[in-house]
């Protein structure tokens, strides 16, 4: 990873959001009791007998599912799938520009393109949802918590233990997406199920430094893993991370599609440089390797040996690097297709790895040159467990020396790792969606698909495609 040239702005953006100009046409004569009867039939649905017309009724007009982020349409009596674009369709042909979604209840504009805010209409969706909650027991979303005399007695003999059961949800959260950001939320799902930045940051170990704490990175990943953990199962929405991302990384501002490689590599590079203002950074001696949480975790270094082949001297070199990336041949290959010193690796029979806390192995599917432009597809097998043992710096010279004898004690190596989180992409090099794959604890893994989160299980995991593998050492599993 090589130093940015110069400092970012730490500047603040501040942006005020000047409103949806195309509300006049529905805040007209009795707009609220229109809004509150689609919020209370529709949305929020408090009682039994809602919850069932709404089970009954809302369905596309168009394809008849349930699915596919219906909208029900402000203006008239219509539902259809955002996601097929039967509402927009709709919209068009009816000039009826504004609909609301039928789980959240955000109200989209289609001249904007885009979910908007009204001030009047977030008063009426509010005390609606109170009415609906109230109706089903629930209270207010912030009540405060009185244990129970079993749970005091769990309390007592249990001063210090929580213990994680099978079906705990602690950590999974979806993440509503705010237009093409999917490449930003399968990122997220993986940094915030990274062990060590976990513990980091729910231990409340980052001690912001800059002028402006408002702008710091670190300090909104900080939020983000106390909303992450907080127990809420409602998906987040990440609008305040990817306002600093488009402030801090301004090659990915806008509402294109964007990697999520180029996402990950430019998001660690933003936390690096706000983290140094840390007092664990200020201790760093090497200029090239910081001690910040950032580089503790994803940095290792890369040992290229360069031998003369006249006078036989080795020159080496370590360059840091946060991933190491993959060629794609154009057929069927194993995940890693190398063995130490073959001619074609990977990693070449003289560069050599030195150990890092957590490996993202990104496997190169896009291709892009004067003559081609392509997405690769090849099907990779990647394992649950990598040993990098045998391309280790450490291994080599063992080797050299004749010593080198392959581990037979999985405790005693460290070189092991254990995948944690895999990132997919779905489409063309166009057009394309990504989702990411997240392990909760053990073997219990979960399908992130923005707002949505399902059980997946192992052979989902190892037959999608892969694009970016998260693995983490293996002496981080916790019991």
């Amino acid at each position: 990873r090589p130093e940015p040239d110069g400092e970012a702005m730490d500047a603040e953006l501040v942006v005020t959001p000047p409103g949806c100009a195309h509300l006049g046409s529905f805040k007209v004569d009795n707009w609220k009791q229109n809004l509150r009867a689609i919020y209370q039939c529709f949305v929020w649905s408090g009682s039994a007998e809602a919850r069932k017309r709404k089970a009954k009724s809302c369905v596309c007009h168009v394809c008849g599912v349930h699915l596919n982020r219906l909208h029900s349409c402000l203006h008239c009596v219509f539902f259809g799938c955002f996601t097929k674009k039967h509402i927009h369709e709709h919209a068009k042909s009816k000039r009826h520009n504004l609909a609301i979604e039928l789980v959240y209840g955000g109200v989209y504009c289609f001249l904007c393109q885009d979910y908007i805010y009204d001030r009047d209409i977030e008063a009426v969706a509010k005390e609606e949802q109170r009415k609906a909650w109230k109706m089903q027991g629930i209270g207010e979303k912030f009540s405060t918590w009185e244990p129970t005399k079993r749970e005091l007695e769990l309390l007592t003999h249990n001063p210090k233990r929580r213990k994680i059961t099978a079906n705990c949800t602690i950590g999974l959260r979806g993440l509503i997406n705010l237009g093409n950001t999917c490449f930003m939320n399968c990122i997220v799902q993986a940094l915030t199920h990274t062990p060590l930045l976990r513990d980091f940051f729910l231990s409340d170990r980052h001690r912001c430094e800059m002028q402006s704490p408002s702008s710091c990175l670190v300090c909104e990943m900080s939020s983000l893993f106390q909303e992450f953990y907080s127990g809420h199962r409602s998906p987040h929405i990440p609008y305040k991370l990817l306002h600093l991302v488009w402030t801090h990384a301004r090659h990915l501002a806008g509402y294109e599609q964007q990697d999520a490689h180029e996402f990950l590599i430019a998001a660690l590079d933003v936390l690096h440089r706000h983290c140094k203002g840390d007092d664990n950074g200020k201790k760093a001696n090497n200029p090239n390797h910081c001690n910040c949480i950032i580089d503790q975790i994803f940095t290792g270094g890369l040992q290229s040996d360069v031998t003369c082949q006249v006078c036989h001297g080795v020159s080496t070199t370590i360059d840091p690097f946060w991933d190491i990336s993959l060629d794609l041949p154009g057929s069927s290959t194993p995940f890693w297709p190398l063995s130490p010193g073959s001619e074609g690796s990977v990693v070449n029979g003289e560069s050599h790895a030195s150990g890092t806390t957590t490996l993202t192995d990104c496997l190169r599917r896009f291709e892009h040159s004067a003559k081609l432009r392509r997405k690769i597809t090849t099907y990779v097998s990647f394992p649950l467990e990598l040993d990098m043992t045998p391309f280790m710096a450490s291994s080599k010279e063992s080797r050299m020396n004749g010593q080198y004898q392959q581990p037979t004690d999985s405790l005693s190596n460290d070189n092991k790792y254990s995948l944690f989180a895999v990132v997919n992409h779905q489409g063309t090099l166009e057009s394309g969606h990504y989702t990411s794959f997240i392990r909760q604890h053990k073997d219990q893994w979960f399908k992130c698909d923005d707002a949505i989160i399902t059980k997946a299980s192992i052979e989902d995991v190892l037959d999608s495609e892969g694009y970016l593998l998260f693995y983490h050492k293996q002496f981080l599993e916790y019991e």
